[in-house]
């Protein structure tokens, strides 16, 4: 065989999907992806982000997103803030069909936290959300499907927002996302100012942190009018 060939078939052979082999995917592989192609990457920040999302860690580490409907194992986030297990809320029942409007679709999102991101840990100084914000964009482009939107970037109009957001302990999990407009009325920059708040009220022992994650899952605007005394607009 000449050289030529044989360095042809080589690369094929590269080029084709490793097989797995056993329970740790192929030989150096770091992660294995929810779409089943594995990463190879030594680099949490991006890993399977064109694939889905990490569906499991082969570094000692796990999924950053676990399985919808129930509480995934504990994760470690790019940032290196153990955040826990993710916590459903409420059922999620649906993924598809879900109503689109100025509150979620409690079928389809019922909201989730991080089982470890207490009190202690997001009042700290040295906490940002920055370390624990891991949404790849399919899963965005997965969150404006469900609700019957054509996948897509919409810019400032709309944004694919945490109900429980990530400064009171939210989730990445799918089942924390909705796809909120900002001129939804009221909006997700209403909402925002709402958030930072109920971070502020956490903090300073005005409010319980799991009542605070709960209240705004449940009804976001009703608890902005007990907040700030006026109704949101």
């Amino acid at each position: 065989m000449s050289r030529f060939v044989l360095c042809l078939a080589l690369g094929v052979f590269l080029a084709l999907p490793a097989a797995a082999s056993g329970d740790g995917g192929p030989s150096g592989a770091t992660a294995r992806c929810r779409d089943g192609t594995y990463s190879f990457s030594h680099h949490h920040q991006g890993t399977c982000s064109h694939h889905g999302g990490v569906a499991v860690w082969f570094d000692d580490s796990a999924a950053a997103s676990p399985p919808t409907g129930r509480s995934g194992p504990t994760v470690s986030t790019p940032g290196k803030v153990a955040v826990g297990q993710t916590i459903l809320l409420a059922p999620r029942v649906k993924s598809e069909g879900c109503a689109l409007g100025p509150n979620p679709d409690r079928r389809c999102s019922p909201g989730a936290i991080y089982g470890t991101l207490t009190k202690a840990v997001i009042c700290s100084p040295g906490f940002r959300t920055s370390a624990i914000r891991n949404v790849p964009e399919s899963v965005k482009f997965a969150v404006e499907r469900e609700y019957g939107m054509k996948p897509g970037h919409y810019g400032n109009a709309l944004e694919i927002d945490h109900i429980v957001s990530l400064e009171l302990g939210g989730s990445n999990d799918i089942a924390n996302l909705f796809p909120e407009k900002a001129n939804a009325g009221p909006g997700f920059r209403v909402k925002d100012r709402l958030e930072n708040r109920l971070h502020t009220m956490v903090c300073d022992g005005s409010i319980r942190l799991r009542a605070a994650q709960r209240a705004i899952a449940a009804n976001w605007q009703g608890l902005y009018e007990r907040v700030f005394g006026l109704a949101p607009v």
